[in-house]
């Protein structure tokens, strides 16, 4: 038995160090396909009439979505289910939950609640973990300046190209800072394994189409 025990530990620390985490994997698995569910329900769910009144008095497109992206904002609670990211070219593709909340990133990718949602003007953060749970952002440090991140809400979609990444201190604050423009952050512990630092993705918005409620 304790023959057997110590080998499963060593293919568990082999699996981590060439793959992820399989425990925990299998665990945020199992969330983000009831994530997936959640996210549907959301899309397929009625807008309140004075919400859907107010987005169709706005002018522009821009204005819908930023009415929309605040409703949203105003009602998710912490670990639920709010959209998907996806970046092709390392093979992303995880449903985003409210809130950075320990159990909530064990579900998947979370929005910083201090930041914007798409939509609104400024910087949109999201973090995710690298090694276990999932580590839907183990890849992070291939995605390469140019690559395109798709981040589809309820009520929009929005494309944004990365134009760099840096390794910063854990307490690096700034980098949610809202600039002249607006874009999307993508942080994770750095290097893998190791708490230490974050590696940050800082991509600029390039395209948002309404949909939904927002396209009416």
């Amino acid at each position: 038995m304790l023959i057997a025990g110590g080998a499963l530990l060593l293919i568990d620390g082999a699996l981590t160090l060439l793959w992820k985490e399989p425990v925990s994997a299998v665990y945020s698995s199992i969330q983000q396909s009831q994530l997936s569910g959640e996210l549907e329900e959301l899309e397929r769910a009625p807008v309140p009439v004075a919400e859907r009144k107010t987005i169709r008095r706005q002018p522009d497109p821009a204005r819908r979505l930023a009415v929309a992206a605040r409703a949203l904002d105003g009602r998710a609670k912490e670990g639920q289910a709010i959209g998907r990211i996806s970046i092709g070219s390392v093979g992303i593709s995880d449903v985003v939950v409210a809130g950075t909340k320990t159990d909530s990133l064990r579900r998947g990718p979370g929005h910083y609640p201090a930041t914007p949602l798409p939509g609104q003007r400024g910087t949109v953060a999201i973090a995710g973990h690298r090694t276990t749970f999932g580590a839907p952002f183990r890849k992070l440090d291939r995605v390469r300046p140019g690559s395109t991140i798709a981040v589809e809400m309820p009520y929009g979609r929005f494309r944004y190209r990365v134009e760099r990444t840096r390794i910063v201190k854990p307490d690096a604050l700034w980098i949610t800072q809202q600039v002249s423009y607006d874009r999307l952050v993508l942080s994770a512990c750095h290097p893998l394994y190791s708490a230490a630092q974050r590696i940050v993705v800082f991509a600029r918005l390039i395209d948002a189409k309404p949909r939904g409620a927002a396209a009416a």
